[in-house]
Parts: C-alpha cells; sequence; structure tokens
C-alpha cells in the first residue's frame, strides 16, 4: 500500500495533472514507463526507510525531475513556483541581477552573450565564457534555472563569477554588483545625415512597439536613406517579437517555421504587406552573442535578400522552448521544435553565417594599427586655413540665443557620441559604408 501511495505521489508530481498534448505512446512503451515508474517508487522507498538522514519525499522528486529534465538538453529545466515567477517577470523585462543570457554546455554554465549596458557587460563578460564558479560553488552539471538564480539577487548586492575564456591560462574572477536590468530594449540615432543606426538589446514584450516608435521618431528628424540593425550580443527572448520586428521589414513571405514532435508544434509565420513602407537598405549586423529570436530576424532578411548581414556566425540557438504551468505554480520548460529560415535552414548549432564576414577587432588592436600607418596632413589639419564655403555657411555670426546655443551644444554632443562609436567599433564602421554603398546602388537604379 505504501509503495503504491508513493507511485501515485511520482505520477501526480510527473505527469502534474495537465492537459498536454501528447504524440503517439504505444501499450508497450506505456508499459514500460510505469515499470520504469515503479523502480522509482522502489528507489524511493528504500531512501526514506534507510537514508542516514530523514529525507523529505517533495524535494527528492523534485530534484528527480531537474536531473531528468536535464539530461535531455541544455534548455529543458523544471521551474518552481519561485522560478516561473521570476521567468515571467524577465519576459515582461524588469528584474534585478547581471544581464546575462546563459545556457549549458559540456555541463558547464556558458554565457550567450551579456545584455547591453548591463553589469556584466560594463564588467567586461563576453559571449562564449564559461562562467566554471559563482560565489566560489562550482557549475559544472548545475542546471542552468540554478544558475540562474544565484546570478540574480538584490539591487546593490555583489556576486562573484571565476571566468575561463578561450586563450587564457587561468581563470579570472570577475566581481559584479547587481543592478534592474533596463526595460528600454530599443535604442537609435542617425550615424550620419539619413544614415540611422538602431540597437536592440533583446526581445521582450513591448520591443516591436519600441522598435516603430524610434523609427517614427527617426524619420521626424530626417528621411531614413538607409538603416543599420544591431543585434549583436541580442541573447533573443520572445518569439512573436522577433517575427514582428522582421515583419517591419518584409513585404510578403516566410518569416520563420518550426518544426516539433507532435503536429501542434509544426507553425509557419507570414510576413504582411507595410505598403511599402520602410524598403531603405538595411544592414543587420551579427555575432556570437546573437542568438535565438535574433537569429530569426537575422535569417529572414537574408533569406529574402532584404538586406545584408554583417560580422560573424550568430550562437546558433535554434531550438523552441514551451513554457507548460503546473499544479502549485511551477512550471516545464520543455524544447518542444527547432526554428527553420524561410528556406528550410536549421539555425540549431549551426547560426546565420554573414554575408559579409568581418571580424571584431579590439580598440587597442585598431589604435596600435593606426599608429603604424603614415600620419598624412591635409589643408583642413593646418592652422588658420581658409575656410570652406561649408564651413563659412555653418559658423555663427553675432550673438547665439540660450535656445539655439543649447541645440548646438546638444548637436555637438551627439555627433562626438557617433564619432565615438564609429572610432572604437570596426564593425560598425564597416556596416556604414556597406549601407551608403546599397544607398548609391538604389539611387543609381531608381534614376535609370
Amino acid at each position: 500500500m505504501k509503495k503504491l501511495s508513493l507511485l501515485v505521489l511520482i505520477l501526480s508530481c510527473l505527469m502534474g495533472h495537465v492537459s498536454i498534448t501528447k504524440a503517439g505512446i504505444t501499450q508497450d512503451q506505456r508499459e514500460a514507463t510505469y515499470r520504469q515508474l515503479e523502480i522509482f517508487a522502489n528507489v524511493l522507498s528504500i531512501l526514506q526507510e534507510n537514508y542516514i538522514d530523514e529525507i523529505d519525499a517533495d524535494e527528492t522528486i523534485e530534484g528527480a525531475i531537474t536531473g531528468m529534465l536535464l539530461s535531455l538538453d541544455p534548455h529543458s529545466s523544471y521551474l518552481t513556483s519561485e522560478d516561473f515567477d521570476e521567468l515571467q517577470n524577465e519576459t515582461r523585462g524588469s528584474f534585478s541581477g547581471v544581464g546575462i543570457e546563459i545556457t549549458v554546455r559540456n555541463s558547464i554554465i556558458t554565457i550567450i552573450s551579456p545584455i547591453e549596458g548591463t553589469p556584466a557587460d560594463k564588467a567586461g563578460l563576453k559571449a562564449k565564457d564559461l562562467i566554471v564558479k559563482i560565489n566560489g560553488e562550482p557549475t559544472k552539471n548545475m542546471p542552468s534555472m540554478e544558475a540562474i538564480k544565484q546570478l540574480r539577487g538584490p539591487k546593490g548586492s555583489e556576486v562573484t563569477v571565476s571566468i575561463y575564456r578561450e586563450g587564457w591560462q587561468e581563470l579570472k574572477e570577475f566581481t559584479i554588483v547587481r543592478d534592474i536590468i533596463p526595460l528600454q530594449s530599443v535604442k537609435g540615432l542617425f550615424l550620419e545625415p539619413g544614415f540611422a543606426y538602431i540597437r536592440i538589446t533583446n526581445f521582450q514584450g513591448r520591443t516591436t512597439k519600441d522598435l516603430k516608435e524610434t523609427l517614427v521618431k527617426l524619420e521626424k528628424e530626417k528621411k531614413i536613406k538607409g538603416l543599420i540593425l544591431d543585434l549583436r550580443n541580442n541573447p533573443g527572448g520572445l518569439l512573436d517579437q522577433a517575427i514582428s520586428v522582421s515583419d517591419i521589414f518584409l513585404e510578403e513571405g516566410l518569416v520563420v517555421y518550426t518544426k516539433g514532435r507532435i503536429k501542434e508544434q509544426n507553425m509557419t509565420f507570414q510576413a504582411h504587406a507595410n505598403n511599402g513602407k520602410n524598403l531603405y537598405p538595411l544592414v543587420v549586423l551579427v555575432n556570437e552573442g546573437s542568438a535565438s529570436a535574433s537569429e530569426i530576424v537575422a535569417g529572414a532578411i537574408q533569406d529574402h535578400k532584404r538586406g545584408v548581414i554583417v560580422g560573424t556566425q550568430t550562437f546558433g540557438k535554434g531550438s523552441v522552448q514551451t513554457i507548460m504551468p503546473m499544479p502549485g505554480g511551477s512550471g516545464l520548460r520543455l524544447t518542444t521544435a527547432r526554428y527553420f529560415t524561410p528556406n528550410g535552414r536549421s539555425i540549431q548549432a549551426t547560426g546565420i553565417v554573414p554575408d559579409v564576414e568581418v571580424p571584431h577587432i579590439p580598440y587597442m588592436a585598431q589604435e596600435k594599427e593606426e599608429k603604424t600607418l603614415p600620419n598624412f596632413v591635409r589643408e583642413a589639419d593646418l592652422k588658420n586655413h581658409i575656410l570652406s564655403s561649408g564651413e563659412l555657411a555653418s559658423k555663427p555670426s553675432g550673438k547665439v540665443s540660450d535656445k539655439n546655443n543649447g541645440a548646438m551644444k546638444e548637436q555637438e554632443k551627439s555627433r562626438r557620441t557617433v564619432n565615438s562609436r564609429l572610432k572604437k567599433d570596426n564593425q560598425l564602421r564597416t556596416a556604414l559604408n556597406i549601407l551608403k554603398s546599397l544607398n548609391l546602388y538604389t539611387e543609381c537604379k531608381t534614376s535609370m
């Protein structure tokens, strides 16, 4: 009787009394499963009666479920009610932590990407870094949700991570102060007149809305002649947001499709007509930290030949996770399908290969290279050179009002920010040059 009650307890925990669409399971498979569950019940009964300390059956079964999901793939996991709440907060775009997306590779917690502007990004953590320890505790065989729980915490608190990076001889410790991860996932500005730059840091619940608002704001400033969409170090997020972001730049056709084991997981997502809007030349920047939703956008743009993909090969997370609520507020995050680009390419483990491959060169290395070049001096560099007509036109005459002076200072500050960014970012410079070429080609084609 005791074994029977344990079996019922295990079944109720494992099956969760939830209605989930099943793939075809034969009677033999079902019977084999029940035999294995009976073995599990026997082991649990023996543990309860003979283990050195008294054990909690609920905790033990929860640990077994966690281990079972961990054995499947790095992204499937059991969510306690606390984990489930945190996940919902994250997709809404608000949580306190260090600001990284992680996965498990070869049983080690691996950084997919730090989110731009977060404590992890400022500390210098990078995509593909291995988190070997968190606060001194080894992460080998640690479930990703457990690692996430340890990395998050109240704003202002500290966490120490021991990092291994390819090429390093030993681990390096980073002590990071947790902070609120920014809600705003979209930022935009003009790099040059007409040539816009928009950065999407991750795909949250309002990313598409923010992107549309940013495009409208930029269009009010100046007509957009071309756009750089920066998805570097964007770890992904919500599938529906990746689809709707892609849809902004496409007029028709397939955006992405998924294939799973059961029919309900096989889905296709189509673009809708934008009445000719947003059809300017497009360059998409990606790197090894671009994953999941970022790869969906880049893959759709590439397959439709809507823009040029520039940078380095993306991370290669092409699997779909479905969140399934469980009794008591817990849940399962279960891998249920794979993503495919419009041309049928699987993103999983291969990622998106750029049309133009441009490795990132650290700024210090760029400076070193620049110092080896001849130092050319031009007329404009000479002191007291005769001003050009353009410089004369822009030179202020007479008194400048405080309002105009403030606007000029703001423009100058913005110009310096853009120049600094372009100087330090060789991939962005290349993207801008490609965008200008695309715009010139489009203009020539239109005038013919």
